[in-house]
């Protein structure tokens, strides 16, 4: 067995519904306002009475943007919904005083677990939708924009090629698919999501247009990707097992910061799916949102500790 199909099945395919109860009972508790979840596999559990539930501090109507002027707008990845997938940033983000929005997009059905799945270029419209939505519900002239995996490919392609640059301040991507990746791993990443891999190939059209090469690539990778006044970070883990080659997830162009979780935290393993949930991780997002406050992330409570 791999290092990666390893932790994969220690973290993700709990043996039982015992197991997943015993793992609930045991995570830590936190002080805060929104519940943070500590890993992906507790955001499964939660999202399962309602997959079509916003994680804790999300789409709030009484959110009041005086403390943090955009609204951060959350695009999950690839068979994910939006509350299993942001279980910790989005209510981490609220706590920090953000107005945090997220949606489910390219699922069967706004309730299926799965979602992510239907063309992603189509998602691509979906979220410039979602954005002119956030802007005339919030009256804010941008959003930030946060995704993971296919999210921060969509985040990328709707800057550049459906012309929302103008309505982004910031774009941060964690492990975006930006050059595509291999089949390989989309079906890798299928097996942390209970019945996803039935989907892998034909039944899931956002494979098709994340592998190397695709149409979809080859318009958001022709030419620059980064778009003027446009802020880009994009966090990779060197545990990567899905973008791959490690470090194919950067934008190598100039006025774009690329960092590794290990190069602020050389022992933080985090892979991934769980990348959304790492401390560290979650740092670097709040820290491209607001270079202001930037600080170095706590490494004592790296992966798969709650940010502080």
């Amino acid at each position: 067995m791999s290092e990666y199909s390893f932790r994969l099945s220690r973290l993700f395919n709990l043996p039982s519904i015992a197991a997943l109860v015993t793992a609930l009972v045991a995570t830590p508790t936190f002080a805060s306002t929104y519940s943070v979840a500590p890993n992906i596999a507790v955001g499964i559990v939660n999202a399962l009475p309602n997959p079509a539930a916003a994680p804790p501090g999300a789409n709030l109507q009484s959110c009041s943007l005086k403390q943090h002027p955009y609204p951060v707008v959350l695009v999950n990845g690839t068979f994910s919904v939006m509350e299993d997938d942001f279980g910790a940033l989005a209510p981490d983000l609220a706590n920090a005083g953000y107005c945090v929005y997220t949606f489910n997009y390219g699922g069967a059905s706004p309730n299926s677990l799965i979602q992510a799945t239907g063309s992603a270029i189509s998602s691509a419209s979906v979220l410039a939708s979602y954005v002119q939505q956030v802007l005339s519900e919030t009256g804010a002239t941008k959003v930030d924009l946060v995704g993971h995996s296919q999210g921060g490919m969509l985040a990328e392609y709707y800057a550049k090629v459906i012309g929302g640059a103008p309505y982004i301040h910031n774009l941060v991507g964690l492990s975006p698919t930006t050059h595509g990746t291999t089949l390989d791993g989309l079906t890798l990443l299928a097996s942390v999501f209970p019945g996803a891999n039935q989907l892998v190939g034909a039944a899931c059209p956002a494979c098709a247009d994340q592998e190397n090469g695709s149409a979809m690539i080859q318009q958001l990778d022709s030419g620059p990707i980064a778009q003027a006044g446009v802020g880009y970070t994009i966090i990779e883990t060197k545990d990567e097992f899905v973008v791959t080659p490690v470090g194919s997830s950067f934008i190598n162009e100039p006025g774009v910061t690329n960092e590794y979780v290990q190069s602020s935290c050389p022992l933080d393993a985090v892979d991934h799916a769980d990348l959304s949930y790492d401390n560290v991780a979650i740092q670097l997002v709040k820290n491209a949102l607001s270079p202001s406050t930037a600080h170095a992330p706590n490494c004592a409570i790296s992966f798969p500790w709650p940010a502080q």
